[in-house]
């Protein structure tokens, strides 16, 4: 009798140390940091528009306005995938900093620049490797977006230091799927996800 409890013994301490050493499934908490991430810059690029637009500066309120509904739409995408692997998004508490306009576009140009280098090019290796495809392509659309965004920001940042706004755009169009971001009219349809020229949503 000793021999058999030792043998159960051992054998539950085997299968314990197993489901320890198997792989972590990473994907869904990566959704959920991805998540958060696009719903503050969203809400925070929102508030930078109306910073920029009380210092008299619109064109880079448009520029941000765009920027907080193609991250709004990156989070949604990213809320439909982790939904689709059964899983859910619990509630967020988002605080945001509004500083001068020039400071908020340092911070900006800092958190899409973190997103191209860092983030978001780990999100999709593990996604990947972990065979999720839904959560690589939404990762995917998101990083060739936040490329845009920072090109844009780039520009607002120089012209701002120069003080001449005009070559910056009077218009933007979103895609509401993917969060392309289009200085001008909108194209036919999406280059990243297909999406109609009728379904984007226009900024001017």
């Amino acid at each position: 009798m000793k021999n058999y409890i030792i043998g159960i013994v051992c054998f539950s301490m085997a299968i314990t140390a197993f489901a320890g050493c198997k792989k972590k499934d990473t994907t869904v908490e990566n959704l959920k940091s991805a998540i958060t991430g696009e719903t503050t810059a969203s809400k925070k690029y929102a508030a930078f528009a109306q910073k920029a637009k009380e210092e008299k500066l619109d064109k880079i309120a448009k520029l941000f306005e765009a920027a907080s509904n193609a991250e709004a739409a990156h989070a949604k995408k990213h809320t439909a995938v982790l939904e689709k692997m059964g899983e859910k998004m619990g509630s967020l508490d988002i605080k945001v900093n509004v500083k001068s306009t020039k400071e908020n576009l340092d911070d900006a140009l800092k958190g899409e620049t973190y997103e191209i280098d860092t983030m978001y090019p780990d999100f999709i290796k593990k996604a990947k490797e972990e065979g999720k495809d839904e959560a690589a392509n939404a990762f995917d659309w998101a990083f060739q977006v936040e490329k845009m965004h920072q090109a844009f920001y780039k520009a607002a940042i120089d012209a701002l230091a120069k003080n001449d706004l005009k070559n910056l755009s009077d218009t933007y169009a979103v895609c509401p799927v993917c969060g392309n971001t289009v200085a001008g009219n909108a194209p036919k349809t999406c280059p990243i996800c297909g999406a109609a020229q009728a379904d984007f949503l226009v900024i001017k």
